[in-house]
């Protein structure tokens, strides 16, 4: 049986392109494909509904009796992967029905979301939750999603931040060479990080675990790579003045070193490095947006020195070429958002959300982001090459 026409709009379609990065949405430089609002693998769970008596039209536009239909027959549901899945790819259909901008995403871990900017539901958990929760808890999702369905755009969104870098650096910065040494699981296999879970997904006991963090030591190294190529490159600041960890408010653990790289003109923005014990390094870039490196470091995420440095590396070179933007507030949950693009132009990354700070600090932040409202500039060059200041 085919999926039914006119259940859902538009064709049905298979899933997006998985994104490479979990700290923030990725695009590539070439032209964006089109966002997936019908995904196609429901019909088994079509079926299933009409032997139940209940026409799957009903379902497909009442929230409400969909969610008390799934809770009635969880079980039944959760017994069949099949089935499974194909009431998951349909609850995420309905979602995404709810709102025109709406769309389905892969993340980096293999799991579905479905949403927008605003809000997003992982599908993938959403049956594991029905089977757990009390009613308080549905009619909470149901009160959300009413009020996210209903909501009128903001008046006051801006089109999108796109600060292109315009500088390209007339040294090429070289990575220095990281350690790879062979690391092994309790039994004496090799654990193969990057690749460690294949195609499948990771054990549930992988997640909040994290074993040999020590492979991210050179990440301490590539920070001072970075920080020695910008000195070299462009007219600069350094500071390492251990006050300036609190430029930081993503919790970092024990702070081991910190350095402030400030380009001589008011209008490119300040990167600050803070090296942890974890070991990793978190980076404040401008004045609102923290990243840390890695952005887990548990076994379920997977990451390697290597990967966490490229990330690094692409925000730190993006920056001083002039390709990173912020904007606060946005909108009227009053949230930060930054685009940041590759100082090559080969991708780019994004982020939105609530900023929990001390209010004279986002005060002085909003005035400062008022003289760079397409972008922080590039960072300019050193006009001598020589010895450092």
């Amino acid at each position: 049986m085919g999926e039914i026409v006119g259940l859902f709009d538009g064709s049905a379609s298979g899933l997006p392109a998985q994104l490479t990065s979990k700290a923030a949405l990725y695009e590539p430089a070439t032209e964006k494909e089109a966002p997936v609002k019908h995904l196609a693998g429901y019909s088994p769970f079509v079926v299933f509904c009409e032997n139940s008596g209940v026409p799957a039209g009903e379902l497909a536009t009442d929230v409400v009796k969909l969610l008390a239909f799934l809770r009635a027959n969880i079980d039944d549901i959760l017994g069949d992967p099949k089935l499974r899945d194909a009431a998951t790819i349909f609850v995420g259909n309905v979602i995404v029905s709810m709102r025109p901008e709406s769309h389905w995403r892969v993340m980096a871990d293999g799991s579905r979301e479905v949403g927008t900017r605003d809000m997003q539901i992982t599908v993938d958990r959403l049956f594991d939750g029905l089977a757990e929760v009390d009613d308080a808890v549905v009619a909470g999702l149901v009160t959300r999603l009413g009020e996210w369905s209903t909501d009128e755009p903001d008046e006051s969104a801006l089109p999108e931040l796109r600060p292109f870098p315009v500088v390209q650096a007339h040294e090429p910065y070289e990575r220095p060479e990281l350690p790879l040494p062979e690391y092994h699981e309790v039994d004496g296999h090799v654990v193969h990080y990057g690749n460690r879970w294949g195609a499948d997904s990771p054990p549930e006991d992988s997640y909040s675990v994290e074993t040999h963090v020590e492979r991210f030591e050179g990440l301490h190294k590539v920070a001072r790579a970075l920080i020695d190529y910008l000195t070299r490159i462009y007219d600069v600041d350094v500071s390492l003045d251990p006050a300036h960890a609190m430029d930081v408010s993503t919790n970092t653990g024990e702070v081991i070193d910190v350095a402030r790289v400030t380009p001589r003109d008011p209008l490119a923005a300040p990167l600050t490095f803070v090296w942890t014990s974890f070991p990793g390094v978190v980076v404040r870039a401008g004045v609102l947006h923290d990243f840390p490196f890695p952005i887990c470091g548990c076994d379920a995420c997977d990451e390697t020195a290597e990967s966490e440095a490229s990330r690094l590396e692409e925000l730190t070179l993006g920056v001083a070429a002039g390709g990173f933007g912020e904007r606060y507030p946005v909108g009227r949950e009053r949230w930060a958002e930054y685009a940041l693009f590759a100082a090559d132009g080969s991708g780019r990354r994004s982020g939105k959300g609530p900023r929990g700070s001390i209010p004279e600090k986002l005060a002085a932040a909003e005035e400062q982001l008022k003289a760079v409202q397409d972008g922080w500039r590039p960072w300019p060059p050193r006009k001598t090459r020589g010895a450092r200041d």
